[in-house]
């Protein structure tokens, strides 16, 4: 893959290597098919989906709404977009274009990194293939991928990639150099090494995990669950994930723009982190999973993208998905919360929300409750900071709220079918590794 270097940030210049770091993620997360290879992601040639401005667009109103930090400071919305490195935003209400903001790289119509919520849509594929017939969840991962026949991932179904319960063990720490997210990277070539020659592949790195605990029996955010699942995805659909994303998802749903999508230099799709679109396009995939998968025909009607029990099954969270989600680290961020199908879900202010997250700050939130879709694209300096994530769930769950004229009352946390509580029945894990 091309290692040219690009502009200078702050007298930085822009490489491979660094593409991530501030102060030049700032400028990368905006051009990163000028940095690294990209496939295209067609959104194909039908009308797009229009995003009328809602009545009350326009105005500064949402800015001004007071929000609550995290520390318990007193705040406003437009406070937390200010700081936290925000590059672009956007709400929608019942599919109206209530409000959108771009930083002075960005624009409405060009793409930005998505990080981890990229992981979302490529469970929206497996979840097209499975309805289809093409792929079956409760079949073994090796019944598609042979490669991994000696890896840890022997014995795993893909439902426990789909919703990160298999046994592998694949550390997730962004700030250790060691980690196995680091090693990922090097593999792809992302972080290249000191050595020469071409990167050794991501799907040569996934076949060197290993498990650690039995398959099904815990939730551990990792991105190699993702990875394994696109590659799934692939083998059973028999085309590239860039191809199935266009014609699955992106162009069904009336994607205005084409997205991106990373590869490893060598052809392989990185479908954990590797789509990058423009804040709209992420809007109307945020309005099509509210819809429960569905999106407007030009006749008055519907048409189907996404099944809708599928969508169903993921919101109604069930006792063992609740149970292994608060033995998780996960749960320290999100209490109450679950994860499922590829989405996070957490209790709000106004009912649960489904939630993509990507490092740096990427965020999609959904919540059927307000019916609102917001976004938000961000440069944090850091992969992960919780008071920048938790400020900004808060402020989205407030603008929901203030669209919608409700009060925030009490949290809801709510009994799931076995009775167990969503506060859950352990002890408050350590901080989460959580995008």
């Amino acid at each position: 893959m091309s290692q040219e270097v690009g502009p200078e940030v702050q007298g930085v210049p822009v490489t491979a290597r660094n593409w991530q770091d501030p102060p030049v993620n700032r400028w990368s997360y905006w051009h990163v098919s000028e940095i690294l290879p990209t496939y295209r992601v067609s959104r194909g040639d039908g009308p797009p989906r229009d995003l009328p401005a809602a009545p009350c667009a326009g105005g500064p109103g949402l800015l001004a709404v007071p929000v609550t930090r995290a520390d318990l400071s007193a705040s406003t919305v437009g406070e937390v977009l200010d700081d936290t490195f925000t590059d672009a935003y956007l709400v929608l209400q019942d599919g109206e274009l209530v409000t959108e903001w771009y930083g002075p790289l960005g624009a409405p119509d060009r793409p930005h990194a998505l990080m981890s919520v990229s992981k979302s849509v490529v469970g929206c594929v497996a979840a097209v293939l499975i309805d289809r017939g093409q792929l079956d969840p409760d079949r073994e991962i090796t019944a598609y991928l042979p490669e991994l026949a000696a890896s840890g991932y022997a014995g795993a179904l893909v439902r426990h990639v789909l919703d990160m319960r298999s046994g592998v063990r694949f550390l997730e720490e962004y700030a250790n150099p060691e980690s196995d997210i680091r090693r990922l990277d090097e593999w792809t070539g992302w972080q290249p090494s000191g050595g020469e020659g071409e990167p050794r592949g991501l799907y040569r790195f996934l076949a060197t995990l290993q498990a650690e605990a039995p398959h099904g029996e815990r939730f551990l955010y990792r991105s190699a669950e993702s990875d394994v699942l696109g590659w799934v995805c692939e083998r059973a659909a028999g085309r590239p994930m860039a191809e199935l994303i266009s014609e699955l998802i992106w162009a069904p749903m009336g994607a205005e723009h084409d997205a991106i999508l990373l590869h490893d230099g060598l052809g392989t799709a990185v479908h954990d982190g590797g789509l990058g679109a423009t804040a709209r396009d992420l809007g109307r995939f945020g309005q099509m999973l509210l819809d429960g998968g569905l999106v407007p025909d030009r006749a008055g009607g519907t048409r189907r993208v996404v099944p809708p029990q599928w969508l169903r099954r993921a919101w109604a969270v069930d006792s063992d998905t609740r149970a292994a989600f608060a033995a998780s680290p996960a749960e320290w961020a999100f209490p109450g919360g679950w994860y499922r199908n590829q989405f996070w879900f957490r209790p709000g202010d106004h009912g649960d929300v489904l939630l993509g997250l990507g490092i740096h700050g990427q965020m999609l939130h959904v919540s059927r409750r307000t019916s609102t879709v917001c976004v938000k694209f961000s440069t944090w300096p850091q992969a992960q900071n919780p008071a920048y994530l938790e400020d900004t769930l808060r402020a989205f769950d407030t603008v929901g709220g203030f669209l919608a004229g409700r009060d925030p009352g009490r949290r809801r946390l709510a009994g799931v079918v076995s009775g167990l509580s969503r506060s859950g029945d352990t002890s408050p894990p350590a901080p989460p590794t959580v995008v």
